[in-house]
């Protein structure tokens, strides 16, 4: 028996194949949307998933004014900030959020759900969010993913 052919594939930046993937925010739930994301984002629905390298896709959001919140989280929920003066602690619900930046509510989602380290930031940065179904990134062309009809 041939043991050479059991060797481990570890990838790295400049063997992981990174594509562009789109994905339509329209009448999802906003937690089931991010980790779907977030998984795409660190490449773990990849077969040759490195947990040390950012082997993900690129992902563009779409449509974010439109995701859905169960239960009584739009009005219940409060996402806390501090401006770093004193007494500055900020609250706002997804409500206020959704009112003026749309696309901060699902960025919010995705960024918690990714690792709090060197390689979650650079993952981060390779995520898109939209408002509308207009976007930049016609040139990449990516592939169109319905979240409902596929499961990461």
């Amino acid at each position: 028996m041939d043991t050479l052919s059991y060797k481990t594939v570890s990838a790295n930046s400049a063997t992981a194949n990174k594509e562009w993937v789109v994905i339509d925010a329209t009448d999802m739930v906003l937690g089931r949307l991010a980790t779907a994301v977030a998984k795409i984002l660190r490449g773990k629905h990849k077969p040759n998933f490195t947990p040390h390298a950012d082997c993900g896709d690129n992902v563009v959001v779409i449509n974010a004014e439109k995701v859905r919140l169960t239960g009584n989280k739009l009005s219940d929920k409060i996402y806390l900030r501090h401006t770093g003066y004193p007494g500055g602690q900020r609250k706002q619900t997804p409500a206020d959020i959704l009112a003026k930046y749309p696309e901060r509510l699902v960025e919010k989602a995705v960024k918690g759900m990714l690792p709090k380290n060197r390689l979650g930031r650079k993952v981060y940065g390779n995520m898109k969010v939209y408002v509308g179904a207009e976007h930049k990134q016609e040139a990449q062309n990516p592939k169109v993913i319905d979240l409902n009809k596929i499961k990461l």
